[in-house]
């Protein structure tokens, strides 16, 4: 006689620490938030020695100005030429000097060939700027108790629209923070908005689909609201239905 066997679904999805992306802040599912910051590069070989130490005496400033922690991340990604090769395939078809016109078709060739024969690399540079509300943590009645839960699963905790509001402002004087110390040693930062957040961590878990199928503007996916309107609609008679 075969036995029932209880299989508990597994999805990708439940090992994510993310619970929803709005508004420019990354909820966790133990309620605390996260702010991305992207940074410029600078070229630190070409600087002087004195333009060397003013960039370290201002990362040193910056590290010790802060009062949380941050985290930095080196994200190297295959630089997608696709849309330039397919702009320069358009300016090509305008070309009316027969000239130029294979100037750009050789230009084309060489940059498709170079595209398949090396990968063109870019480095980004991010800074992830987080919050932890306060919690309420209740001590446990024993230690049997207390390690059941280390080894329980953390469970989803909700933040409501009011304190989501509060502690947005708190994480972006924190953004702010950080902003300023980056710009002092010469890098510019930027605050990755909600889109650029999707589309950052769409390509950070599907690193092989991404190149193929990008991912559309969270803006499409809004539809307007159906409501029911006042009174009845008006009884029009079917197409060749007899009156």
């Amino acid at each position: 006689m075969a036995q029932a066997v209880n299989k508990t679904s597994k999805s990708t999805q439940n090992t994510l620490l993310i619970t929803e992306i709005k508004d420019g802040v990354v909820l966790m599912k133990d309620g605390s938030m996260r702010a991305v910051v992207l940074g410029s590069a600078i070229n630190f070989d070409l600087m002087s020695p004195q333009e060397q130490d003013g960039v370290e005496f201002a990362y040193q400033g910056f590290l010790n100005s802060l009062h949380f922690p941050v985290q930095i991340v080196i994200k190297s990604q295959k630089i997608d030429l696709d849309n330039y090769i397919e702009k320069l395939v358009g300016l090509r078809t305008q070309q009316s000097n027969d000239l130029l016109g294979l100037l750009m078709e050789d230009y084309i060739a060489n940059i498709r060939a170079l595209v398949e024969e090396v990968n063109i690399m870019d480095k980004q540079f991010y800074v992830v700027v987080p919050f932890f509300p306060p919690v309420n943590v209740k001590k446990s009645a024993s230690l049997i108790t207390g390690l059941k839960a280390a080894f329980q699963p953390t469970p989803v905790i909700t933040v409501a629209e009011d304190d989501f509001k509060h502690y947005k402002q708190e994480l972006s004087q924190r953004v702010a923070l950080v902003s300023s110390g980056m710009s002092q040693m010469g890098i510019r930062a930027i605050a990755l908005g909600t889109q650029e957040l999707i589309d950052l961590y769409y390509g950070w878990y599907n690193p092989d689909v991404a190149v193929n199928q990008k991912l559309i503007d969270t803006a499409q996916l809004m539809t307007p609201v159906v409501e029911k309107g006042e009174g009845a609609a008006p009884h029009r008679p079917l197409p060749g239905a007899k009156l």
